[in-house]
């Protein structure tokens, strides 16, 4: 299956994207926007488009249903190479979650990263705003009640 995962933030200054710090770092920035952007003046609207450029991947990241895709490339070898992304030539390898494969921590983070951006966008874009808080619903309830069990079953085992 082909999964059109372009755009989205690189981590690190090297060519993987990690699903979580993405995640983590689209909150912020939105509630940064929801707290202060009345400060920002002239920097909002390049806020705004920082939040938009994570948001528009998180939600190609969770386009298919029951599924979130949470990093694309290797770690280990995207880490050692260092090159711009137009030049890379290493394979991108794509991970997800699934209902066999639960994430709850990266889901329920994916999931504020758009309902917080949701907010951002709801007087400026609100046919957006709600496409964002519709699907940061639809992640949370897929995601995160899902597999609670499972994660409480993980931490017993060790």
């Amino acid at each position: 299956m082909q999964v059109d995962l372009v755009g989205g933030y690189y981590d690190a200054g090297d060519n993987v994207k990690f699903g979580f710090p993405m995640a983590f770092t689209t909150t912020m920035l939105s509630w940064s926007v929801i707290e202060f952007g009345g400060a920002m003046k002239t920097e909002l609207e390049n806020a705004r488009e920082a939040i938009r450029w994570g948001t528009d991947y998180l939600l190609k990241a969770t386009a298919y249903p029951d599924t979130i895709y949470v990093q694309v490339g290797d770690a280990e070898k995207d880490h050692a190479c260092w090159e711009r992304p137009e030049d890379m030539d290493t394979p991108r390898n794509v991970y997800k979650i699934d209902r066999n494969n639960p994430g709850s921590d990266v889901a329920a983070e994916t999931a504020a990263a758009l309902a917080a951006a949701s907010i951002v966008f709801r007087k400026i874009d609100p046919i957006y705003s709600k496409t964002l808080l519709t699907r940061a619903i639809k992640v949370s309830n897929t995601h995160t009640l899902c597999h609670s069990l499972s994660y409480a079953y993980d931490v017993a085992l060790f």
